[in-house]
């Protein structure tokens, strides 16, 4: 699985939870934060994540999204 991306500005929906819990169950999964990954309209609405360069996983809570990520990732 390529890198999994997660925007800064994201982590007050949720997303911050997924990145630690992510980090401590797949500690060899590569996890970067970035300032701001483009992605504003989704972002600003819903957790989210992206991964590689275009696939955009997103969920109304970081529940959701941590199952989606896991389901993804197999």
């Amino acid at each position: 699985m390529s890198k999994i991306k997660y925007c800064c500005k994201n982590f007050k929906h949720g997303s911050k939870s997924v990145y630690k819990t992510m980090k401590a169950e797949f500690p060899e999964m590569k996890q970067k934060k970035k300032d701001c990954l483009g992605v504003c309209k989704l972002c600003t609405k819903q957790c989210m994540v992206l991964i590689g360069k275009a696939e955009v996983i997103a969920a109304p809570s970081p529940e959701l999204l941590y199952e989606k990520l896991k389901h993804r990732i197999g």
